[in-house]
């Protein structure tokens, strides 16, 4: 069981000695800083609620009237197929400990060639007046918009699907997370062709057309599994000019998050390690700025709940 007073303790990112880029000069490093509060727990699905389910990735972000949103994938739940859903809960600060339940946020329509019970990670940003929730299918990374950020609705082609683009039938594209890059639109995700999993990458000028898949960090000390890539996490520090990936590799009470810096948002490294930091005891983080302060979300240890604590950024 995770303690809280060694996370507040033990400098939480461990080292491999001479470890790819860790001695350069202007590579930062992420710390914990002090004690996790729980945000979430496991919800009551009514009817749907399964006696193993479990809150997994997530998305955390402001809506139009100020308060914290958090969607989160629940599997294992009763709601058929591939058995997750989305479920939201709603807090007035970050800073607050359990946010209010606010009920189930979304569920997989097969009428728009969604795989029944397969929506995974959702991913929500603020484009100017407008929400955009990127999410997975179990196949596809489809997309969802909204102007409250609450309420989100399916952005469909012309043949009324939402799938924007996928790796394949069965390589499970999932975990999309967007980033601007300049001018262009970064979405990074996870799959695993042939049961080896990668982060990759597409990018779009305008939200509609996207390029080719590109693998921009796979392999390494982190692994070639299946899930040894999910949930990548990318965030920008202006003042070095670097990109920081994190992709984590376990859940659960042994969680693994790897972190890479890089000054290329294309390229972590592909079956090396030049630009490995460290590694952080947590499961499917994401990284939030607030009124200049760096916070961490991430899954409890049990798996029945999401966390928050205060992040540092420390020069190697």
């Amino acid at each position: 069981m995770w303690s809280r007073a060694v996370a507040a303790v033990v400098v939480l990112c461990q080292f491999a000695a001479g470890a790819g880029i860790a001695a350069e000069a202007g590579i930062m490093r992420p710390q914990i800083d002090g004690d996790w509060w729980q945000i979430a727990g496991n919800p009551d699905l009514g009817e749907l609620t399964g006696p193993d389910q479990q809150p997994v990735d997530f998305s955390i972000w402001q809506a139009a009237d100020g308060t914290w949103q958090l969607l989160s994938c629940i599997r294992h739940t009763r709601c058929g197929g591939k058995t997750r859903l989305l479920y939201r809960w709603e807090g007035r600060n970050i800073t607050d400990a359990h946010w209010k339940p606010m009920g189930i946020g979304m569920q997989a329509d097969p009428s728009c060639g969604e795989t029944p019970g397969g929506l995974q990670a959702p991913h929500v940003v603020r484009l100017g007046d407008l929400y955009h929730m990127f999410y997975g299918d179990w196949v596809r990374i489809c997309l969802a918009t909204g102007r409250d950020g609450k309420n989100f609705t399916r952005v469909l082609d012309e043949q009324g699907k939402t799938g924007l683009f996928g790796e394949g039938p069965d390589d499970n594209a999932r975990d999309p997370m967007l980033l601007k890059v300049g001018g262009r639109y970064f979405c990074y995700y996870t799959a695993h062709p042939g049961k080896r999993g990668a982060v990759y990458c597409r990018t779009s000028p305008d939200l509609r057309r996207w390029s080719d898949a590109r693998i921009v960090a796979a392999g390494g000390r982190a692994g070639d599994g299946p899930w040894s890539a999910e949930c990548p996490h990318v965030v920008f520090l202006s003042d070095s000019g670097q990109y920081y990936l994190f992709r984590t590799q376990r859940y659960g009470a042994n969680a693994q998050t790897s972190v890479y810096c890089s000054k290329d948002p294309l390229d972590f490294g592909v079956n090396d390690d030049r630009f490995f930091v460290c590694t952080l005891p947590v499961a499917a983080p994401e990284i939030v700025l607030h009124q200049g302060e760096y916070y961490i979300a991430a899954l409890l240890p049990s798996l029945k709940g999401i966390q928050v604590a205060r992040l540092k950024w420390l020069p190697q």
